[in-house]
């Protein structure tokens, strides 16, 4: 079987088993609770194939995570425009935000990765003082055989004590990585939050780049992305575009090849990354709901 039928088949399950509900954002259908797994090795990359995915915006934002940044200006000069409903000046002010200038999304994410509850300084979206940097954490670990087995390599962006002051609380709030057999670098992802028709494809795509990216950077080989899935939901606008989805036929998954080995995990650029091979269905247009 394809891979990718997990993907539909959380689909079908929605339409059919799921129930209606009003959310903080609109109306949805959903199920709670899910799980897929996507093997990396061979250099195979779970890009979804029913629908095209936009692969290289991305791994802009991935890289602007492990950056740690969080102004949104830097993806807009890039031409990546996924936060832009949720770093409005009314969206901002709508969680009580009225000090961030427009576009930052406060500590979040990649800052949650790179400084870890240090304290957020609104005027340059940087941490004042140093936080927990959990993703070098993480690779130095992963470069030294006597911790790479580890069953505590964890990077979480859920910080309670910093909620309020994210744009958004994050979404994909907790990864795990582990390695078996001496060098099979795996990731598994817990997501509380799965907007299944628009984010859901980019989770699988950002979190096995992470992978593919960690595996190089550390000398280990990728081996398989493992989501876990918390409240799966469909809007309703999307349930007519993802019909015409489950009416498709998926390709074979492209692989990925990243030219370099750089000294800094920050240095990583997009053009670093070369993707082989990627066939796949038309774009299906779905509004992102903010």
């Amino acid at each position: 079987m394809h891979q990718e039928e997990q993907y539909l088949d959380l689909i079908r399950n929605i339409l059919d088993n799921g129930t209606w509900e009003e959310g903080r954002n609109g109306r949805t259908k959903s199920i709670f609770g899910n799980m897929m797994r996507f093997s990396l090795s061979g250099n195979k990359i779970p890009i979804l194939t029913t629908k095209k995915t936009a692969w290289k915006t991305c791994l802009k934002e991935l890289l602007w995570f492990i950056r740690g940044n969080t102004d949104n200006r830097i993806l807009q000069e890039q031409g990546v425009h996924i936060w832009d409903g949720n770093t409005t000046r009314e969206f901002l002010d709508s969680r009580g935000l009225h000090h961030y200038r427009e576009g930052l999304i406060g500590p979040g994410y990649g800052f949650q990765w790179r400084q870890f509850n240090a304290e957020y300084n609104a005027e340059t979206g940087s941490g004042i003082e140093n936080g927990i940097d959990q993703l070098q954490q993480i690779i130095d670990a992963l470069k030294d055989p006597a911790q790479r087995t580890s069953r505590r390599l964890i990077m979480t962006a859920w910080n309670p004590l910093q909620l309020n002051q994210m744009a958004l609380p994050p979404c994909h709030i907790l990864c795990q990585f582990n390695v078996h057999d001496g060098n099979k670098l795996s990731c598994s992802l817990y997501q509380r939050s799965c907007d299944v028709g628009l984010g859901v494809s980019f989770n699988i795509a950002s979190y096995s780049f992470l992978t593919h990216l960690l595996a190089l950077h550390c000398g280990l080989v990728a081996h398989e992305f493992v989501y876990f899935m918390g409240n799966c939901h469909i809007y309703e606008d999307h349930v007519e575009p993802l019909k015409e989805v489950l009416n498709r036929k998926p390709f074979p998954f492209p692989t990925l090849l990243i030219k370099e080995t750089r000294e800094n995990i920050s240095d990583y650029l997009v053009d670093d990354f070369v993707m082989d091979e990627y066939k796949s269905h038309d774009v299906i247009k779905m509004k992102m709901v903010a």
